[in-house]
């Protein structure tokens, strides 16, 4: 499964931007969808995900209200809505693939739990 993804940019605080991640190869509709980040001297954190279904999202506390995952199913493409940005918000973004269960489902936090990842896109929030 190969992953790419795409949107990133330079924003002002407040503003949105969307991020897009296709996926292709081997791909299937059982995969939990997940948008992680990454700040420079920072750890990888868990973003947002979606499961297979897209009927269950998950967020971070830091996103919620602000951030919406979804994903096209036809289109093998995840995409996270990133509104009312903030400056803490700047980091490299990655999208990252697993096979939905419950076990990922329980494990959803960490970036060892997933199979695949893309090249990640920058987004930086400027005050």
């Amino acid at each position: 499964v190969q992953l790419q993804a795409s949107g990133g940019g330079l924003v002002q605080a407040g503003g949105s931007l969307r991020l897009s991640c296709e996926a292709s190869g081997h791909t299937n509709n059982r995969f939990l969808m997940a948008w992680f980040r990454q700040a420079p001297g920072q750890e990888r954190e868990f973003v947002a995900g979606i499961t297979a279904s897209g009927r269950t999202t998950y967020y971070v506390d830091s996103v919620k209200g602000r951030y919406t995952v979804s994903r096209d199913t036809v289109k093998n493409t995840v995409y996270l809505q990133m509104n009312s940005l903030k400056p803490d918000d700047t980091a490299v973004y990655y999208c990252a693939v697993g096979l939905d269960t419950i076990d990922l489902r329980s494990r959803r936090y960490d970036s060892k739990s997933y199979d695949h990842w893309g090249q990640g896109t920058q987004v930086t929030v400027s005050s």
